[in-house]
């Protein structure tokens, strides 16, 4: 297997987990808590809002 076809591999896997992480965000408070302490701020978004910020790296630095 290519290096190309892993990383597109692993880029349509990253979309697929995205895409099902933002669904399970929009019913639980504690997700979204949990993603916000990440550095993924989705608070107070769509789900597909957030399905679009979980596919890019974090824009704050995650908190303990």
């Amino acid at each position: 297997m290519s290096d190309d076809s892993i990383s597109e591999q692993l880029s349509k896997t990253n979309e697929v987990l995205a895409e099902w992480a933002a669904r399970s965000a929009s019913d639980s408070e504690q997700l979204i808590e949990r993603f916000e302490r990440m550095g993924y701020a989705v608070r107070g978004k769509s789900e597909d809002e957030i399905a679009e910020v979980l596919k890019k790296p974090p824009t704050r630095p995650a908190q303990v």
